[in-house]
């Protein structure tokens, strides 16, 4: 048994990557602490576990139709943005694992909105990224098809590793975060998300999921991928697409923002993968992604309308 992999390590990040803990960065934990502790963001949880308990005995949850989602999402995106699609002959029209960089919370929502209705997308991501807003949380709790994930970011894991290191002014707000922020050890809940996918792809669904697991730091940059996607795949036995997202790391009105879709990787159908499949998928991924980002990404000169209320209201 020594060579199966388990399932909550192969997703979680065991060593909290660098930050600078920054004023910036200091004021985000402590709006992420209180967002942890809302009651519509817990109920918002509560509610997308319970759906998954239903996903995973077989009974069907509360969504609208993929077309009418797609359109309510494209609606919104066209509203601020333009938007390029890249290679549309390798957008997915088949249950799959659609993997995406991830640079700026929007993200999710430009997906939904320029993929096809079918398969029905379920976003596995960060719950209180996904729930710290009210529209935010009218609008996907309207939607359905929410895989909630929480978790200690990066942000949080920095402040508590400072604390213990002697900076006292960060003391209580490291005590607060232990107490009050779940930090993704649950196995009962990861055990909860991996059958519910299981079930989703079973049932010809798509899961969409962002493999760094955390928000890249500039464009054509991604942070080493997390091998929670890959397990998902070769599990099931669906292809993975990557799909390269250009130009969201920083907003503006009317921005051209660029989809660039990628030939599907096929990994090897295995329902308990050996570590050594497992690390040779990701390295497989981490390829289609070299070749699909940017190499010499530049920021658009100009005017940029609205960019701090709209980086504001993603976030």
């Amino acid at each position: 048994m020594a060579n199966q992999p388990d399932p909550i390590a192969a997703i979680q990040q065991p060593n909290p990557p660098v930050v600078e803990l920054t004023p910036e960065a200091i004021d985000r934990v402590r709006e992420g602490v209180a967002t942890a502790q809302q009651p519509a963001v817990r109920d918002c949880i509560t509610q997308g576990l319970t759906e998954l308990s239903a996903i995973a005995q077989g009974t069907a949850d509360q969504r609208v139709s993929g077309r009418f989602r797609r359109w309510v999402m494209r609606r919104l995106i066209k509203s601020f943005f333009r938007v390029r699609i890249e290679h549309p002959e390798h957008i997915p029209t088949e249950p799959n694992v659609l993997t995406a960089n991830h640079l700026n919370h929007l993200d999710p929502f430009l997906l939904l909105a320029f993929c096809p209705p079918h398969p029905y997308y379920y976003i596995l991501g960060d719950a209180r990224t996904l729930y710290n807003k009210r529209w935010k949380r009218w609008l996907l709790g309207w939607a359905g098809g929410v895989i909630p994930l929480e978790r200690w970011w990066k942000e949080e894991m920095a402040v508590m590793t400072a604390a213990d290191e002697g900076r006292d002014e960060l003391k209580p707000l490291a005590e607060e975060i232990r107490d009050r922020v779940p930090n993704g050890s649950s196995i009962h809940q990861m055990r909860q998300i991996d059958r519910a996918v299981k079930a989703l792809l079973a049932r010809g669904d798509g899961i969409m999921l962002f493999p760094e697991g955390r928000l890249g730091e500039q464009e054509g940059q991604m942070h080493p991928l997390k091998r929670g996607t890959v397990l998902y795949a070769m599990r099931s036995g669906v292809p993975i697409y990557p799909v390269a997202i250009i130009g969201t790391k920083m907003l503006y009105f009317r921005k051209r923002l660029t989809l660039r879709f990628g030939p599907p990787l096929h990994v090897p159908h295995q329902p308990r993968p050996k570590r050594a499949a497992i690390d040779a998928a990701v390295i497989q991924l981490e390829q289609a992604f070299a070749d699909l980002l940017p190499t010499h990404y530049q920021e658009p000169k100009g005017l940029k309308l609205f960019s701090k209320w709209l980086n504001h209201l993603f976030w």
